[in-house]
């Protein structure tokens, strides 16, 4: 096992690559728990879970990270008796960690909380790094608190149930960490596509190691997304408004976000033509796509709806080549024009 460290400003999290769900329970440490997962997740490993914990159990997709969800977490910490010796583990995808983890975050002024996410993209990117909310109104994450899990457990075998389409969007969010901080990575994902596909172990443990190692770099210098951390939304300001606008999933929404981005670094004077067709074919390799039939009137506001506005401007991610990130303001105006070649 392997272990790294995330200390932000109210407390550390421990994110152990190597561990396993049957050892739950050492992390739990003889605390009263609610166990929050989703309809998925619990056929296939409610028999693993520690104990005799209350398990609360939500709906999937993102139509489900909402304040109805929430109030029913709260119900169900308060039918518990949770106190502020408790603890809430959320043991799903990104969808789970991030309301239970919001959830715990608030519930009497915050609960110690801990994540055994059981999705690729919850691996390489959702459970790492603090970040908990739910969505408001259809836009994403737009409430939200910068709180670090107690622990992360990351088992890799749990991604063998994973449908092919799912698995799709963890190698997004790992090429995403490739394209802004590591040509290394970037350059294994393109020999090893097969392998990593195949989830052949050693190749799927390189992608999910060094996606943490990347992501726990960047938070550790800047938790709150003050500056380094926005590099980390390379391709989401396109792909959140794609999500919104035709519910495509997270990671192929940010795919084809990413193409955007790359074209736009392009248009900067940044990428050359060759970098931005290396991205596209990369991202294809997984069955990404990179391409869409766009309601541009919805995107727009989407875009509008943007965390990262600041004004009429958004801070958006730009690669200066592959494996180096840059922050520019681009002014929606911009923006609604780079939409208008969608």
């Amino acid at each position: 096992m392997t272990t790294y460290t995330i200390q932000g400003a109210k407390s550390e999290s421990q994110i152990v690559f190597g561990a396993r769900l049957r050892e739950l329970s050492a992390y739990i440490a003889g605390r009263r728990c609610v166990i929050v997962t989703d309809e998925q997740v619990a056929p296939f490993y409610r028999d693993q879970f520690p104990g005799e914990p209350t398990v609360a159990v939500i709906g999937t997709g993102e139509a489900n990270k909402t304040l109805t969800t929430l109030e029913r977490l709260y119900q169900a910490f308060l039918d518990a008796d949770l106190d502020r010796s408790s603890c809430v583990v959320a043991i799903g995808g990104g969808i789970v960690s991030d309301i239970a983890g919001f959830a715990a975050s608030t519930y009497l002024r915050g609960l110690q909380f801990g994540f055994v996410p059981t999705t690729l993209l919850a691996q390489v990117d959702a459970s790492v790094g603090g970040k908990n909310g739910l969505n408001f109104h259809g836009y994403k994450n737009l409430i939200g608190t910068f709180t670090q899990p107690e622990f992360v457990l990351i088992d890799v075998s749990l991604l063998s149930t994973l449908p092919r389409r799912t698995l799709g969007c963890g190698f997004a969010e790992a090429i995403k960490h490739g394209a802004i901080a590591d040509t290394a990575l970037f350059e294994f994902m393109e020999t090893e596509a097969q392998r990593i596909r195949n989830l052949e172990t050693e190749a799927v443990e390189r992608i999910v190691r060094d996606s943490i190692m990347i992501k726990s770099t960047i938070v550790n210098a800047d938790e709150r997304e003050q500056g380094e951390r926005r590099k980390l939304n390379f391709g989401h300001t396109f792909g959140h408004a794609i999500e919104k606008t035709f519910g495509l999933p997270h990671g192929e929404s940010v795919a084809i976000g990413m193409i955007v981005a790359a074209r736009l670094s392009q248009r900067y004077g940044y990428l050359d033509e060759q970098q931005v067709t290396r991205l596209e074919r990369l991202l294809q390799a997984y069955q990404l796509p990179t391409t869409i039939k766009a309601d541009k009137n919805a995107i727009r506001e989407a875009l509008r709806k943007d965390k990262k506005r600041y004004g009429d401007h958004i801070k958006f991610v730009l690669l200066e080549r592959i494996g180096t990130a840059m922050i520019q303001e681009v002014s929606l105006q911009e923006l609604e024009q780079v939409v208008e070649h969608l």
